[in-house]
Order: C-alpha cells, then structure tokens, then sequence
C-alpha cells in the first residue's frame, strides 16, 4: 500500500514500468480485498422494502411486478420466492440490481401452532344428536 500512494502521488504513464507497476499492484491489493472483506448484497426483500419507502411506493404502486395484493404479501413476508418476472419488473421500478433481487432469499418458517406445556389438545368431533324439539 506504501508503494502504491508513493506511485500515485506523481503518476506515472501508463505504459511505463512504474505506471505497469501501479496498475500490478492495484490489481493485487482488489484481489486481496474482495477476498479478505467480501461486501455482500443485502438481503433481497429487505432491499425492496428499503427502496420502496425511499421512493415513497406503496404494495399497490408495485401491483404489477406482483400480480395482486396475497402474492405481494406472501413475497414482503418471505413466504414465496420471486419469480424471474418480478425480478425483472422490480429491478426497472426500483432500480435494483437483478444480482440483488436474484439471491436466494431465506423464506420465513411456516406459522405453527406453539402448545403450552401440559395443554390438552382439543379434539373436534362431529355431534350425533339429533336435533329434537
């Protein structure tokens, strides 16, 4: 890094040693940072919800990225993957990268039901009385 301040403060030609030099080293110390500090996308529905409120978008002005109204809902809460069209539709609307949007994404669990401990399970049966007046 030393030698590549020392290079830049005066630049050299390109053509030249030092100016083939520089562009050595630069190479090699982004190689070096990609690999030691990889910076990773954001989370792709994060991203989305972020630009949205940035540009001042509701689910309704995105409806035809979407579909309708469930699907959004299900893809904002992570319940359904993005299809290829919605990537396309929301990288131009929002103007995210498809890199971004194209991640897989870690969808939400399904919504169980959580029973408290030593809490009888309610069984439904259906009524065979007969309905007598």
């Amino acid at each position: 890094m030393n030698r590549i301040e020392q290079l830049s403060q005066n630049p050299p030609l390109p053509k030249s040693s030092e100016g083939r030099e520089l562009m050595l080293l630069g190479y090699l110390a982004n190689q070096y940072e990609e690999k030691a500090f990889p910076i990773a996308y954001p989370d792709p529905i994060d991203a989305i919800k972020v630009r949205m409120r940035d540009l001042g978008l509701t689910v309704n002005d995105l409806l035809s990225a979407f579909g309708d109204k469930g699907t959004a809902s299900k893809v904002l809460s992570k319940e359904r993957a993005l299809s290829l069209n919605m990537i396309r539709v929301l990288s131009n609307c929002l103007s995210l990268p498809t890199e971004l949007l194209i991640q897989p994404l870690e969808r939400s669990k399904s919504k169980s039901k959580i029973l408290i401990a030593n809490e009888p399970k309610v069984k439904y049966r259906k009524s065979t009385k007969s309905n007598k007046k």
